[in-house]
């Protein structure tokens, strides 16, 4: 890898690391001082490596240069007496920190991270900016725009998440109890949330981020290292995402613009990612509970099969029928009409369709487009055209717009 790449590559693995570690040495409240020290780290690592060379070792490099910046932190007066002095047993002068920088410890901070992000004190969109921060090494600029937000708000949202997490005074231990429980399910909901983002992108330059789905999917792995009664629910978190990532080559076209479910070249689907999560979600029946997760998963499954299985839209159907008992949302509503129409006829679809009124969303009126195609072509033209006024990126507009040119 070339040094220009490798920088950015180890910022976007080793960061989190370093920050993790720190903060499990010394306790989340200094989580700011863990961040600055991973910063001048990488800091160092721009001015030295392009006169140096490359070390033959570039995260162990990386490692020794935060352990030593660490130990110069805690000999400067003024952040020894303000910041780490109150929180340390007095006794002599401070010998070198004694940071552990093993793969297992590193794991371990990292997982303990997870959970201290997604504590519920802090609101999901700041859990989800935290996430991408600290655990996946992405920039101001990169949350920003994979958020939708601009870099004053992702500032905000991270300093006052920091400030709560600072005026917690919690180390990075492991919630017990009932607490567990109700943190391991937000911190599935984060990581969702945090796939989601990147399977339908509403940024201007993609409509699919694949490295925010790609960190979704290495935390849930991570995940998986944890011992807990909610284990099923990962493993199908974990399959739901392997599925949907199967398709990931047939959803864009070259140019980047989007290709729908029905168009994609099946050939192009990652047939080693569909026999993945179909060993996760085998893994994942063996609970006592059916979670969302569950149902979603098994959703993507069966859109994995072959279009003449006979059984495969009445299961999706039957499915979603099930997810809106348990988890109601308008989209999963409106993908539900989708699979009645393939499994119970258009007009039924259709009927069922504008029960919805979701006129406010621009894949409402392209799923009425879909369905009037080919009963009446001016009403599916008349829903499309509503469609790319209320469509809200370039990759959206041309679709439709595509698809308004296909009716004639």
């Amino acid at each position: 890898m070339e040094q220009a790449d490798l920088i950015p590559h180890l910022f976007r693995t080793e960061f989190s690391k370093i920050t993790a570690v720190l903060c499990k040495h010394f306790g989340l409240h200094q989580i700011e001082v863990a961040e600055d020290i991973a910063g001048d780290t990488f800091a160092a690592a721009l001015e030295t490596w392009p006169h140096r060379g490359i070390p033959a070792n570039p995260s162990a490099w990386l490692y020794t240069v935060a352990k030593n910046k660490t130990k110069n932190l805690l000999q400067r007066d003024q952040l020894f007496t303000n910041k780490i002095a109150p929180q340390l047993q007095p006794g002599p002068e401070r010998p070198d920190p004694d940071i552990d920088w093993s793969e297992a410890n590193i794991q371990d901070s990292q997982l303990r991270m997870l959970f201290a992000i997604c504590d519920p004190v802090i609101p999901q969109e700041a859990q989800i900016a935290l996430a991408l921060r600290i655990l996946c090494g992405f920039g101001i600029d990169e949350i920003a725009n994979a958020l939708l937000a601009n870099k004053d708000t992702i500032n905000k949202r991270l300093y006052r998440a920091r400030e709560k997490l600072r005026r917690e005074k919690k180390d990075l231990s492991f919630p017990e109890n009932e607490d567990l429980e109700q943190r391991l399910a937000t911190v599935l909901t984060t990581l969702y949330l945090l796939f989601s983002e990147g399977y339908y992108s509403e940024s201007r330059e993609a409509i699919l981020r694949e490295d925010l789905c790609l960190e979704a999917m290495r935390l849930t792995y991570l995940l998986l290292a944890f011992d807990s009664p909610h284990r099923p629910s990962v493993m199908a978190l974990l399959a739901l995402m392997c599925f949907h990532s199967s398709r990931f080559p047939a959803r864009k076209q070259a140019n980047g613009a989007m290709v729908l479910y029905e168009d994609q070249d099946r050939s192009l689907w990652n047939q080693e990612l569909i026999s993945r999560g179909v060993h996760y979600l085998r893994e994942a029946s063996g609970g006592h509970q059916l979670s969302k997760y569950h149902i979603e998963a098994n959703i993507a499954y069966w859109h994995t099969r072959p279009e003449e299985s006979p059984e495969k839209w009445e299961n999706i159907l039957q499915l979603y029928n099930r997810l809106l008992q348990i988890a109601y949302s308008p989209i999963a509503a409106l993908n539900r009409t989708f699979a009645l129409a393939k499994a119970r006829g258009y007009d039924l679809a259709i009927r069922e369709a504008e029960k919805l009124q979701l006129e406010q969303n621009h894949f409402y009126f392209v799923l009425l487009g879909e369905l009037y195609r080919e009963l009446e072509p001016l009403k599916a033209k008349e829903a499309l055209q509503r469609a790319l006024d209320l469509a809200g990126t370039d990759a959206d507009r041309e679709l439709i717009s595509r698809k308004i040119d296909q009716l004639g």
